[in-house]
């Protein structure tokens, strides 16, 4: 399948997102329009997590520049050890779609050895826990801050695999292999690129002191989602739990949730600590239009991920 036809067909699979309507790339205007084309330059393809976002210009913009200066942009360390980082942390968040879609890209890099095992749930060497550079550390770093935040995001809004619902278990293979060769590194990704997209922020990333375009990013994207109408019970409730939270899997029940009577204030608990619980009547009770979803999401899921960095190494 040729690139154009192939990059057209994957802007189609936005219609396999869930809960909101993401915009479509033919009708992008402004600040979506120049994420939407960034997007597509630099990492090869209109990735629909990063897509669905769209209801919200500010927090796609912030999805990005996070995904995109954490993944895509040189730097001190290879895309495969990024990969690799991005994989495990999201095994750990019990992301299939994440899991997989990045196993394909390690495939895609001549790492099939280290995809075969993750996907057979076997133990890897984290690329995080040994010895690093603080450059290498802070880039390492960033890649499990963006999929802490990018695997919640996803088990809300995606279903547990990359391919389209329709297509049949006997060509799955060759339809991974298809988006495998997407997902290879783009060259000439510089650092820094994503800046433009949003008003410089003010805080300080302390384990991103390593990386300034890191930093700028993180603290761009910080500045986004603290500006949004997130109600005030949602940000109390959410980082009183968060603050006393190990980053422990609360297991297969709600219960812990349940007392939280405001349905938003359940719903960001629940993306915040447990995504993998999440469940179409959970977001139905919320009843919000489809930016306000994209804002609630987004805010509670980079509160969990800022939390979840500042754990022990061994938790990213």
């Amino acid at each position: 399948m040729a690139p154009r036809v192939m990059r057209f067909a994957l802007r189609r699979v936005l219609r396999e997102v869930r809960h909101v309507r993401p915009v479509p790339y033919g009708r992008a205007t402004g600040l979506v329009r120049d994420v939407y084309r960034q997007l597509e330059r630099d990492f090869g393809m209109l990735a629909p997590p990063v897509a669905l976002h769209s209801p919200s210009p500010p927090v796609l913009a912030a999805s990005w520049a996070m995904l995109r200066e954490s993944l895509v942009a040189a730097g001190e360390t290879s895309r495969a050890e990024r990969e690799i980082v991005a994989t495990l942390v999201s095994q750990r968040n019990s992301c299939p779609y994440c899991v997989e879609v990045h196993g394909m890209a390690l495939e895609s890099l001549g790492r099939s050895s280290e995809a075969s095992a993750i996907a057979a749930g076997r133990t890897i060497p984290d690329p995080l826990a040994g010895e690093l550079s603080a450059a290498a550390r802070t880039e390492l770093t960033a890649v499990a801050f963006a999929f802490h935040y990018l695997n919640r995001v996803v088990s809300v809004f995606l279903g547990p695999s990359p391919l389209p619902s329709n297509v049949p278990d006997s060509a799955r293979a060759k339809a991974k292999a298809v988006l495998g060769r997407f997902l290879r590194p783009v060259p000439g990704a510089e650092p820094g690129e994503s800046s433009n997209l949003l008003p410089a922020g003010s805080r300080d990333f302390s384990w991103a002191a390593g990386n300034p375009f890191v930093e700028d990013a993180f603290s761009r994207a910080s500045a986004a989602f603290d500006s949004l109408a997130v109600s005030s019970a949602v940000r109390d409730v959410v980082t009183r739990e968060l603050s006393t939270w190990d980053g422990s899997p609360p297991g297969l029940s709600r219960s812990w949730a349940a007392a939280a009577g405001d349905p938003a204030v359940r719903l960001a608990l629940v993306v915040a600590k447990a995504p993998y619980q999440v469940d179409d009547a959970l977001v139905a009770a919320a009843g919000l239009d489809d930016r306000e979803l994209v804002e609630l999401v987004g805010w509670a899921s980079f509160a969990a991920a800022a939390h979840c960095v500042s754990l022990a190494p061994a938790r990213n």
